[in-house]
């Protein structure tokens, strides 16, 4: 039993027991498939070179996380919270290419600040900048495309490798960061990876929530005045039975349409780009884990 197959456990047993969300089995047919997986290359780094880029979307995916302090920063024009940490740290990697090993491991608060264009203070800078000494330590004396070959080809290889080499990718349960590490490597186009097909979605705060929107996953009327209120939920039963139920819920989509969960994710990931899915409010958790 590996990685993928743990999520997938954990995630069914989860909801098989839920308080606080409802899977609407007659709505599991209503998702609509979307355009093919890509990086976007004005807001990602994806110009450079191939060990650059690898470079690039191992530390952009170190910091891949801070959906419930989104709100509070400083976005670009038009830009979610992800995107802006993704512009940022490509313009900076266009201005002076990938961090130095020792660069990583020696990151302080003010270093991203500075990068990202956001307040010295602000504690997200902090968590970030542990992530990249984590980072820094996990890659040793190695490039980031020789940890990224070291998996030999495979995507859960690699994401068990990140979850057990930095705390800040241990994700028990759901693994996001570490499954969505290789997705973005081979979309991207450093690495082809023989089982990618087996990654779970990514579970966040925004797939369950364009599920909710869309009326696959139906909330208890408690957690839906909380999130709807725009409290925060601490990391606990409510926000693990959310991402639980959505993950449990996209592989029976997933199968019914016939494509990959990690396809579906990026669909429903999308998707909630838009106004409709912007216009209302998402579970809001403060954690390095999404």
């Amino acid at each position: 039993m590996g990685l993928t197959d743990d999520v997938r456990r954990h995630a069914a047993d989860i909801a098989t027991g839920a308080r606080w969300v409802e899977i609407v089995t007659d709505r599991l047919d209503d998702v609509e498939p979307g355009p093919p997986p890509e990086l976007d290359p004005e807001t990602h780094y994806l110009e450079g070179t191939r060990d650059d880029v690898a470079a690039y979307l191992l530390t952009l995916d170190s910091i891949n996380f801070g959906s419930g302090w989104f709100p509070t920063l400083n976005k670009r024009a038009g830009k979610s919270g992800y995107f802006t940490v993704a512009w940022g740290l490509a313009d900076r990697f266009r201005a002076h290419g990938p961090y130095t090993n020792d660069e990583l491991r020696s990151m302080t608060q003010e270093d991203m600040a500075r990068a990202l264009g956001q307040g010295a203070d602000h504690p997200l800078m902090k968590l970030f900048a542990q992530a990249l000494t984590q980072l820094g330590d996990f890659l040793g004396d190695r490039t980031p495309l020789e940890a990224i070959e070291a998996a030999a080809g495979s995507a859960e290889q690699l994401a068990e490798q990140l979850a057990q080499g930095m705390p800040f990718f241990d994700d028990r349960g759901f693994y996001k960061r570490a499954q969505i590490t290789p997705q973005d490597l081979q979309i991207g186009g450093i690495a082809e990876f023989h089982d990618i097909d087996k990654l779970t979605i990514f579970a966040d705060n925004l797939v369950p929530h364009v599920l909710r929107v869309d009326g696959v996953l139906r909330y208890h009327p408690d957690l839906t005045q909380l999130i709807d209120g725009e409290h925060l939920l601490e990391p606990g039963e409510q926000e693990r039975e959310i991402r639980a139920c959505a993950v449990h819920a996209c592989e029976q989509i997933a199968a019914r349409l016939d494509v990959p969960p990690r396809t579906l994710d990026m669909w429903l990931w999308n998707r909630g780009q838009a106004p409709r899915y912007k216009s209302r409010p998402r579970h809001r958790t403060r954690t390095v884990f999404y």
